[in-house]
């Protein structure tokens, strides 16, 4: 008897849970759509329509990072570099990132794949036109990869193909303009900071390269934490030269203290230098 008793008890509750309304909590406000591969076509154009006339052309790069980083750190970085970028310039989108850059694989740290600065003008190229030929009327190019920016050779493939571009689309009202101070004045900045608090400076996969892939990785094992403090690589003087032993790991400097907030600090003043050298170029007044 006591058994039907619950049953019926149960039942009649779940009777009343069913007739009630349910309380909604209330919806998150959406982020706005800026990743060109997570848009559909009809929304890239409501875009395009809405003034979204901006493109953001970033490039990462595949290549060793230290024992602690994954490979992809470059390319999984820019993306969320230029989504943030796009959300706070507010009149533009980020085309899908470029997972190759200018740079040599090494049987002995194998984590690279790289490409020629000839073949990186001409992804550049054909991205940009390609990117034009969708209705974008301001491209900008940016990297997160040294190679092909002047760091591994004095051409700088950048600068040469938005030139280029420039001169050729200008006449009809289109422009291509290459961001550099996402890149070395966004990290020079932080190692000028971080050195005058006592840390070593560092170049390849040391401080400022971990500390924000540790930020920006939210649960997804882009660093592997437990080999940080460890992450001591080829000591480097004031300016950025090699003064001690290589222990063969692939880092410049050290990365044992890097750290999440380190890490976003990295990461807002990489956006601010961006967002204010783009302004500059396209103005927001232009409606572009």
């Amino acid at each position: 008897m006591r058994k039907i008793l619950f049953a019926s008890v149960a039942l009649a509750l779940a009777l009343s849970t069913m007739n009630t309304p349910r309380v909604l909590a209330a919806a998150a406000p959406k982020e706005a759509l800026v990743e060109f591969e997570m848009m559909t076509w009809p929304e890239v154009k409501a875009a395009l329509a809405a003034g979204k006339t901006t493109a953001l052309v970033y490039t990462g790069g595949t290549e060793q990072r230290g024992p602690q980083a994954v490979n992809g750190g470059h390319t999984l970085k820019g993306r969320e570099i230029s989504k943030a970028i796009a959300l706070e310039l507010g009149n533009a989108i980020s085309m899908p990132v470029l997972p190759y850059t200018p740079n040599n694989a090494s049987a002995d740290l194998p984590g690279t794949i790289g490409l020629t600065p000839d073949l990186l003008g001409a992804l550049l190229e054909r991205i940009t036109e390609q990117t034009i030929a969708n209705g974008f009327k301001n491209v900008v190019l940016m990297g997160d990869h040294g190679g092909g920016q002047g760091d591994l050779g004095p051409k700088n493939v950048y600068d040469t193909v938005a030139k280029k571009l420039d001169a050729k689309y200008a006449a009809k009202g289109i422009h291509v303009y290459y961001c550099d101070e996402v890149y070395k004045p966004a990290t020079f900045e932080f190692d000028r900071i971080t050195h005058e608090k006592g840390y070593p400076l560092g170049t390849h996969a040391s401080l400022s390269d971990t500390s924000q892939m540790m930020y920006l990785e939210k649960g997804r094992n882009w660093i592997r934490r437990d080999l940080v403090p460890k992450a001591i690589g080829t000591p480097l003087d004031d300016n950025r030269k090699p003064i001690g032993p290589d222990p063969h790991n692939g880092i410049q400097g050290d990365a044992s203290r890097s750290t999440e907030e380190l890490g976003k600090m990295f990461f807002d003043m990489q956006i601010a230098y961006a967002v204010k050298q783009i302004r500059g170029f396209i103005p927001a007044k232009a409606g572009n």
